[in-house]
């Protein structure tokens, strides 16, 4: 062999061994505080600094917290859900699927929750336990499962979604069922509630429930986003700017238990809502909107980073969302929009989150503000709702069909989005009798089919 062919073949041999010895290396995770990679995304945005917060305890602070609706809305504007970004109105269901909709897409991707990577790695589903129950007075079939992520590609990393499975036991076929983004239940000796639980309710309807622990898929902290399915696709590196925060991550995840009740012929997988409260709210609106197989959504006090919009200036605003104890949610770009920019520089708003529902409904709801819950700011969201509106209404259905805000106790539900702001504090349960009735008219009982669906038919 020539020597120019043998030095050749030597080199693309080294080449080839480097390479292979990249492939099996194994991922050797970073491990950042929040403060260190929340500093990381300022410097890749070259911020220097970012707006305070507002302050909830110091009222005599200047970025004190604000409850005065008379100083509420600095921003009145907000961008026009039917305007596509050349200016053409959207006059038509079939310009709003083609085009409006994917643009809000990308640039809720860019700018607010981030990307989702496209080679996530995939999740296989376990049984761990099932067995017979009784809840209330109900009998019940109770499935435990994991949802192993395959983790070939980095092993320093293990992803197990822990998901409840609870159907009635005497359900003749298949059921619609409830999904909630849950806090992990702690069993204790602690004395019953004196009424019927969220998930008692459901079953009494004769409809399943099940429960998702966010924090399986991942931490709920700026130290842990080189963790859970983020660092796990990341293979343990720190995110890019437009990479997923941990709502969309959260998100993701109830996407993934969807797949498995499509496997599992007690679920009508047809008629499967998503819920949460507080910072779930937001993760289950997220869900809601990206994933349209869900068909209808229950969202509690999602505040900001749900279903209020960002343009306020009420209760938390964007500012708390972008410090270090809560930027893990968003994606890194959305740190620009408190310091140089302004929420009023986003080019969407949680109106048109609320509007990527459509024409599915949604039932948003909140505390009183009296009673404790106005760091939530009922009336911003009620303001999202109304602003969603027209989006619904292109797509042949109702919105809420007033925009004024309804005294507290008041249930908005003659059409596909409703409201209602209870009379206690942040907490979702005096609404679930509410949600229920209003779900009811979608998702019809047990025993009837699903009730037709309109809108575009690749949904469904």
């Amino acid at each position: 062999m020539p020597r120019s062919l043998l030095v050749l073949s030597l080199m693309l041999a080294l080449r080839a061994v480097a390479t292979s010895q990249i492939a099996s290396a194994p991922c050797r995770p970073v491990h950042l505080t929040a403060e260190q990679d929340h500093q990381r995304m300022m410097d890749l945005l070259h911020i220097q600094s970012l707006r305070p917060g507002a302050d909830p305890k110091h009222p005599d602070s200047p970025n004190a917290v604000n409850y005065d609706e008379a100083k509420a809305n600095p921003y009145p504007d907000v961008p026009d859900p039917l305007r596509l970004e050349n200016g053409r109105e959207v006059t038509t269901a079939n310009m709003w699927w083609q085009k409006r909709r994917p643009e809000l897409i990308k640039d809720f991707d860019r700018d607010v929750y981030g990307r989702v990577p496209s080679d996530v790695p995939a999740v296989h589903w376990e049984v761990s336990s099932s067995g017979e129950g009784q809840e209330g007075d109900i009998p019940v079939i109770k499935k435990s499962l994991v949802g192993q992520v395959d983790n070939s590609g980095c092993p320093a990393i293990s992803v197990n979604i822990e998901l409840t499975l609870t159907t009635p036991a005497k359900a003749a076929g298949a059921v619609p069922v409830i999904l909630e983004l849950s806090w992990k239940r702690v069993f204790t000796n602690a004395p019953a509630p004196r009424h019927p639980t969220w998930q008692e309710q459901v079953l009494a309807k004769g409809w399943g429930y099940a429960e998702i622990v966010p924090t399986s898929i991942q931490p709920d902290n700026g130290a842990g986003l080189t963790e859970g399915i983020i660092g796990l696709a990341n293979k343990g590196q720190p995110r890019k700017l437009d990479d997923w925060g941990a709502l969309r991550a959260w998100a993701w995840g109830a996407s993934r238990a969807l797949d498995y009740f499509e496997t599992d012929k007690s679920v009508d997988a047809h008629r499967v809502g998503v819920t949460g409260h507080s910072r779930y709210g937001k993760a289950a609106l997220v869900a809601m909107a990206y994933d349209q197989r869900f068909a209808i959504a229950y969202i509690s006090s999602s505040g900001e980073g749900g279903a209020r919009l960002h343009r306020r200036n009420y209760g938390e605003i964007l500012e708390n969302v972008a410090g270090t104890g809560e930027y893990h949610w968003m994606a890194g770009n959305f740190l620009k929009y408190a310091g140089p920019l302004t929420p009023n520089d986003l080019p969407v708003d949680s109106h048109e989150l609320i509007a990527l529902c459509a024409p599915r409904p949604v039932f948003i709801g909140v505390g009183s503000p009296v009673a404790g819950d106005g760091w939530a700011d009922g009336k911003g969201m009620f303001l999202a709702a109304v602003a969603a509106g027209p989006v619904y209404r292109l797509l042949s259905k109702q919105g809420l069909e007033t925009k004024e805000f309804p005294p507290a106790g008041t249930a908005l539900m003659t059409g596909s989005v409703a409201f209602r702001e209870h009379l206690e504090g942040h907490t979702p349960a005096p609404n679930w009798p509410y949600f229920l009735n209003f779900a009811g008219r979608f998702l019809g009982t047990p025993d009837s089919p699903a009730p037709r669906r309109d809108g575009d038919p690749r949904l469904y």
